[in-house]
């Protein structure tokens, strides 16, 4: 009787472990063509997007597009669609930001993949705003996109409007169609997966011959195509269709091969034929397809064993390693001349390694599966070994890297909480590391390179002698308040976890060669859902159902803290909401966020804030006038007065001090879409 009992239990749990295999290393699965039909198959889930199958939350992934001119024919124009960096997508594809791409050429963009919470699917998200009345999530989805993204995933996406009643300046949430690779394809050694853009006259053999980087086994150094059949669950006679996607599994960055083969869509399109089936299916396949499922039967048995062997031997060794003592953990506080820094430092005690290192063991372990670690010797010849005319401000160098622009960061204490969330963040207005590198106690952090500084050395140093920075117009600063909504919105409600950045100011904005706004200084940042054994968690209590953190180190910059930080160290997401409030009065006044006050009362002398004079600039009377003499006289008056009142009114409601009648961050980037939009069409000599 316990001998049956027994049998009975392994056989459950043997087909339990088997289906847990199964499900969690299964590939993902073809849309066939369901994307046309937006209202059918709108809760479809591999209508939305690819399923979080695979072991990391985030990757590096691949997208393709085909150029179209005028509008998207160059790395800068399709990186801005997309939400990637043009300089990655020209030096990917041999060209330069600026150059033009022939009509239909295809493109290889990377981005930044990573599985949503709310959904279990991946996605990379980008923002797209409605240019015509004609335009409808289908045309956006298959035209715009080309078929990255579906009008089943733009109306999930985009709860909020009306999916048959769209209208100019709409600004959308584009979930577009990436992947991360499952937990066998990991083991098989690929590295990245890449989604392809099916075209008339495809099949997946001339797919897999396009591409370079390895499914294995692929004549002529291609893919294999047996690879990308399995990625995407299809057999050799499945039918693919133009304007979907595939998955291409890679071990190395994707390099094409050949051109791919474009032919043109017929004159009719609704008389276009199904894409014939690749190869004939052989009589044996059936046979074949059954073998195939008693290896796997055999292989989860197998497997079975091994962990029950594993099991064990962790078990023996643990035993062993519990008499052990538990490493020290420590909290470290670091407070600097432009930015506070709080970092949580973990020391191990593995051998005699040096209790100065810069980054812990565990850090290192983490942050090496994405980034470069570098040399010091590299470092070295990169900056001229850090010569002082190599020096951009303070501790951060200009440098090479393999023919590239960098701006390396020499850093003490331990910064792997600065590492860990910006290698799996990739989105266009927040700083991209490369790599890093640790050297004698200290950190190296190897950034891109922002060729125009930060936004407070535009706004408030450009009356200096040497006229290094002239003045920002309307447009731009709009533009500007805009790219660091969409940043902060993607910190908090796209990434994975979720970030709240806790140190933004102007000084922590840097613009690049085309004036792009990016967040950096990710120090202080932290994870929206905490680990419960850092810090203590209530509820907001009437504040939108979100959960209140609270801390008792309170560092920051004045004028930037919003009073309930201040006062008593609760962290939410209106913390940014708050600072960012802050930079727009910034923006809007060309003034600093804290001032000296002109008061000859020592007494009552204190710093204004700007976040206090708002208020009474657009309350009372002659608020016209009071605005005017509020706007930074470098514009002179060469503004819409109108949008000016309303960007004003948004950070006065941003810096409001209940942090429940706070907007949040994406109604804070949806009104400043309307904002932007009707300022690119405001005409200054009207």
């Amino acid at each position: 009787m316990e001998l049956g009992f027994f049998s009975s239990s392994a056989l459950t749990f043997t087909f339990s472990l088997f289906f847990f295999f199964f499900f969690c290393n299964a590939q993902q699965t073809y849309i066939n063509n369901k994307q046309l039909d937006c209202y059918n198959y709108k809760n479809d889930s591999f209508t939305n997007g690819y399923s979080c199958n695979g072991p990391d939350t985030s990757c590096t992934s691949y997208l393709t597009f085909r150029s179209h001119p005028p509008n998207y024919d160059s790395a800068n124009s399709i990186g801005y669609l997309l939400g990637s960096e043009p300089s990655m997508i020209a030096k990917i594809n041999n060209i330069t930001d600026v150059d033009k791409i022939p009509l239909d050429k295809l493109v290889i963009v990377p981005v930044s993949c990573s599985c949503s919470t709310s959904s279990n699917l991946y996605q990379h998200n980008t923002r797209y705003i409605l240019k015509y009345s004609s335009e409808t999530y289908f045309s956006v989805a298959n035209d715009t996109y080309q078929g990255l993204t579906t009008c089943q995933a733009l109306m999930t996406r985009n709860p909020d409007y009306e999916s048959r009643n769209l209208s100019v300046g709409l600004n959308l949430v584009v979930p577009l169609r990436c992947a991360c690779p499952s937990r066998n394809q990991t083991a098989a050694g690929v590295k990245y997966l890449l989604s392809y853009l099916i075209t008339w006259g495809d099949s997946i053999s001339s797919i897999a011959e396009t591409f370079s980087g390895g499914g294995g086994g692929g004549g002529g150094g291609g893919v294999d195509p047996q690879s990308v059949y399995d990625a995407n669950e299809l057999e050799p006679d499945s039918t693919i269709f133009p304007f979907t996607t595939v998955l291409v599994p890679l071990k190395s960055e994707p390099k094409m091969i050949q051109a791919t083969s474009l032919i043109p869509p017929p004159t009719d399109q609704s008389s276009l034929p199904p894409t014939p089936p690749i190869e004939p299916k052989t009589n044996n396949t059936s046979s074949k397809k059954w073998v195939w499922i008693g290896i796997g039967i055999g292989s989860g048995l197998l497997l079975l064993v091994l962990s029950g062997f594993l099991v064990w031997f962790l078990g023996h060794r643990r035993s062993k390693q519990s008499k052990e003592p538990f490493p020290e953990v420590k909290r470290v506080v670091v407070v600097g001349d432009s930015s506070a820094d709080e970092y949580n430092s973990k020391q191990t005690s593995h051998g005699n390694r040096d209790s100065y290192w810069s980054v812990s063991s565990e850090g290192v372990r983490y942050a090496m599966d994405s980034l470069i670690l570098y040399r010091f010797e590299e470092l070295q010849t990169a900056t001229g070994f850090f010569r002082e005319e190599n020096r951009i401000k303070g501790s951060v160098y200009r440098g090479v890297m393999n023919g590239d622009n960098a701006a390396i960061k020499r850093m003490k204490g331990d910064v792997s909480n600065e590492i860990n969330i910006l290698k799996q963040i990739n989105h266009s207005n927040v700083i991209r590391l490369s790599g890093f590198c640790i050297h004698e106690g200290n950190t190296f952090l190897v950034y891109e390179f922002v060729e125009n500084g930060s936004l407070s050395d535009w706004l408030h140093h450009n009356h200096d002698e040497n006229k290094k920075y002239h003045s920002l117009g309307w447009k731009q600063r709009v533009q500007i308040a805009y790219q660091v909504a969409d940043g902060l919105n993607y910190l908090h409600n796209d990434a994975n976890p979720p970030y709240i950045h806790k140190d933004l100011k102007s000084s922590n904005i840097l613009l690049d060669g085309n004036m792009r706004a990016k967040i950096a200084n990710f120090g202080v940042a932290r994870s929206i859902v905490m680990e419960n054994n850092q810090e203590e968690e209530v509820d907001s209590g009437g504040g939108g159902g979100e959960q209140m953190q609270l801390t008792m180190h309170v560092v920051g910059t004045q004028g930037y803290m919003a009073p309930e930080y201040l006062e008593n160290g609760v962290i939410t997401p209106k913390l940014d909401v708050f600072a960012f409030g802050v930079v727009i009065l910034e923006l809007l006044s060309g003034r600093e966020a804290a001032t000296p006050s002109e008061s000859d009362n020592e007494k009552t002398e204190r710093d204004v804030l700007l976040s206090e004079s708002i208020k009474m600039v657009l309350e009372g009377e002659n608020v016209r006038e009071k605005l005017i003499n509020f706007i930074d006289p470098s514009l002179k008056q060469d503004y819409p007065l109108d949008l000016v009142f309303s960007m004003a009114q948004l950070a006065m409601d941003c810096v409001a001090p209940d942090l429940t009648s706070r907007p949040t961050m994406l109604n804070v980037f949806m009104s400043l879409s309307k904002i932007l939009s009707s300022s690119l069409d405001w005409d200054p000599s009207v």
